[in-house]
């Protein structure tokens, strides 16, 4: 019976895998730490599927329509491009509710519909609604 004392041994051809588990279970750790806190996420209100009946009263909503032509509308009234902050800023500054609805032409792009919210919000606008399309009419 002879025994073997390790310094006449073979090469051992195989790699030793059990640091690189150490590594990617560290990986796996970090990652799933860092994503759930990198996620973004925009605030989103819905509507009342079934809206209430509208009553006479007079309303106090502004509307921003967004037209073609870096041309706007306030509640119909038409207003140019560059004053389009001057004016937000003129009728928000006295009113305590600061909520605009903005509506966009089809015929205009969404940077134009996004760059004039970015104008309600500078003007001291604190919630946009995105009013939904109007219904087609049927006959």
């Amino acid at each position: 019976m002879s025994m073997s004392t390790g310094g006449g041994g073979g090469l051992n051809a195989e790699p030793n895998v059990t640091p690189m588990i150490d590594v990617l279970m560290v990986l796996l750790i970090i990652f799933m730490v860092i994503v759930p806190s990198s996620r973004k996420a925009l605030d989103v209100q819905l509507p009342d599927p079934t809206p209430a009946p509208a009553t006479s009263a007079p309303s106090q909503q502004i509307v921003l329509e967004v037209l073609p032509g870096d041309q706007f509308s306030i509640n119909k009234q038409p207003v140019s491009g560059p004053q389009l902050a001057q004016r937000l800023k003129e009728l928000y500054d006295p009113r305590p509710e600061k909520i605009i609805f903005v509506k966009g032409d089809p015929k205009v792009t969404y940077q134009a519909v996004i760059q004039a919210m970015d104008i309600a919000r500078g003007a001291g606008v604190k919630v946009i609604g995105i009013p939904p399309k109007d219904a087609a009419p049927t006959s």
